[in-house]
């Protein structure tokens, strides 16, 4: 039996994916949170092999989540699966570490199959995902760092991820600390945390990885 926590904070959806997936014998849903800050908790609980995650979220974004689960011991997979088909966005999913990236559009069936596939180790892409990630690999030599900068900016709290941003628009502390409304020894703690993840050794390098991100 293949376990599945969906992650969605639409209740509508989360009931909808239910009864979706519980139409397969071989598929329980054994949970359901409404936030990205949830899951880490809720995958220790209930331990599912496949995670449906959605992306935009009130606290923490299905990007951030991803890539938060991707630094325990045994993750599950994890199945983006949003209404944003943009490639910035399957680019950032596919970077945190998915396994799947899926359009809510996408047919019951194909999402049953995803499901499946994603559960014995493969990849799951619609069809129109995978011409996106064939196109860039085709036309943008620079692929490879501009991921590497995409996973490692998911792994920022979305403070964090704030503060490099002005930190590659070229904000002095000062100017970041009065932006954000907040004390410039705490932007100077927090940037610290950031460059610690991103494994910069400057502010010029934390803007370096945030333009090669495109979180400019």
């Amino acid at each position: 039996m293949i376990r599945v926590l969906i992650v969605d904070d639409d209740p509508l959806v989360c009931d909808a994916l239910t009864r979706m997936l519980g139409s397969a014998d071989d598929i329980e849903v054994v949970a359901d949170v409404a936030d990205g800050d949830q899951v880490v908790e809720a995958v220790h609980r209930h331990h599912p092999d496949v995670v449906l995650m959605d992306i935009r979220m009130a606290r923490q974004d299905g990007i951030a989540a991803t890539a938060e689960l991707q630094r325990l011991p045994d993750p599950p997979r994890v199945i983006v699966l949003t209404t944003f088909d943009l490639d910035d966005v399957l680019l950032r999913a596919l970077g945190a570490g998915a396994a799947g990236f899926l359009l809510k559009t996408s047919s019951p069936q194909e999402i049953i199959s995803s499901v499946r596939n994603v559960a014995a180790g493969e990849g799951a892409l619609s069809s129109r995902s995978a011409r996106q990630v064939v196109e860039h690999l085709r036309n943008d030599p620079a692929l490879a760092l501009r991921e590497s900068a995409v996973a490692l900016i998911a792994t920022l709290t979305d403070r964090e991820r704030d503060i490099v941003r002005l930190v590659a628009q070229g904000r002095s502390t000062p100017q970041i600390a009065a932006e954000l409304f907040l004390g410039e020894a705490t932007v100077k703690s927090h940037l610290s945390h950031a460059q610690a993840k991103l494994g910069a050794s400057s502010r010029v390098e934390v803007g370096i990885l945030a333009d090669r991100a495109g979180l400019r």
